[in-house]
């Protein structure tokens, strides 16, 4: 028989329709690791409810790899970390066409622009906003766009572009946001999201786990995504780099990173769970189990400056569990 925390948790999300309380979610993060398979199986009970059986993918673009001005401990494109990530000059428009070319051939029905910045200067905001305009009139994508700290007016005029998603992750809680970056604070980023859905576009707020955040940090990180109510939820789990203050961490127990793929899910039942960054290395042979603890989306190829597995892996893996791709 289902633990007792597991069968009220069920009875909470698929009989009422109530997404995990803050309280049921500590419950579920106190169970032993023998209880972890039945949380992922109605996990996965829960995504197939409330999402279907579709799986969304995403191909990331690094627009501007490295000479980042912020000092976030688990980034090697921060400037101001020896790491073997080489600066690169912004992309052309041409270059973020093609890019978003190569990602609808290879089967992503969404393209992510990402600039490592504090926030997009004038000349970097309108060359982004030209190349949507092209990418959009061109292919059948959703478009997003990951450009630091914004403003209204800029939100507007991304907006106005044709872009269809923002991402701005939260990181972790807000406890233990200045563990992570100095430069920059947690309010900042809160303000950059609810800017975001004051303009109607869609949030996409996620962050980091395993970068050494209690529990307690990832309840409260997963009430405050409760209260922002993004559409999509990126999961990322620290992937060490080295030369980052955070370099010499140990990579997330796999069974505590599919533990909080599941309470996610719970906390927030209709959103675009995906599997970022770190997927990879975190849970090596377990992918085919991650892909059945809640997620109804991945990052497919690499993630900025680090290098993921095949779309041809991937994408059998997804074959093999009978997930439908979105188009």
């Amino acid at each position: 028989m289902a633990h007792s925390t597991i069968q009220r948790a069920r009875a909470e999300l698929l009989e009422r329709g109530h997404p995990a309380t803050s309280g049921l979610l500590a419950g579920l993060a106190e169970l032993t690791a023998e209880h972890v398979p039945a949380l992922l199986a109605l996990a996965d009970d829960v995504r197939s409810h409330y999402c279907g059986n579709e799986i969304a993918v995403e191909v990331l673009y690094n627009a501007k790899k490295g000479g980042c001005s912020e000092d976030c401990n688990f980034c090697s494109q921060s400037a101001r970390y020896a790491t073997d990530v080489e600066p690169e000059r912004l992309s052309s428009v041409a270059d973020f066409v093609t890019a978003a070319r190569a990602a609808h051939a290879r089967g992503a029905g969404e393209f992510c622009i990402v600039v490592a910045v504090r926030g997009p200067s004038e000349r970097l905001l309108e060359r982004v906003c030209a190349a949507v305009e092209e990418i959009k009139n061109a292919l059948p994508l959703t478009v997003a766009v990951s450009l630091g700290i914004l403003n209204d007016r800029q939100i507007e005029r991304l907006a106005q572009a044709g872009v269809d998603k923002v991402n701005h992750n939260l990181e972790t809680s807000r406890r233990y946001f200045p563990q992570v970056c100095t430069t920059h604070s947690y309010d900042e980023r809160w303000e950059t999201c609810q800017r975001v859905k004051h303009h109607n576009l869609e949030l996409c707020c996620g962050g980091i786990i395993g970068m050494g955040e209690e529990v307690a940090d990832r309840l409260d990180f997963l009430t405050a995504l409760q209260e922002l109510q993004p559409q999509e939820v990126p999961i990322n789990f620290l992937n060490p780099r080295p030369g980052t203050p955070f370099g010499d961490r140990s990579l997330l127990d796999p069974v505590e990173a599919l533990r909080f793929v599941a309470m996610a899910r719970l906390a927030l039942p209709s959103a675009l769970v995906r599997f970022a960054g770190g997927r990879e290395v975190t849970l090596q042979a377990l992918q085919d189990v991650g892909m059945r603890s809640g997620v109804s989306g991945i990052v497919l190829g690499n993630y900025l400056t680090t290098e993921g597995r095949s779309d041809a892996d991937d994408f059998a893996m997804l074959n093999r569990l009978g997930f439908e791709v979105l188009a």
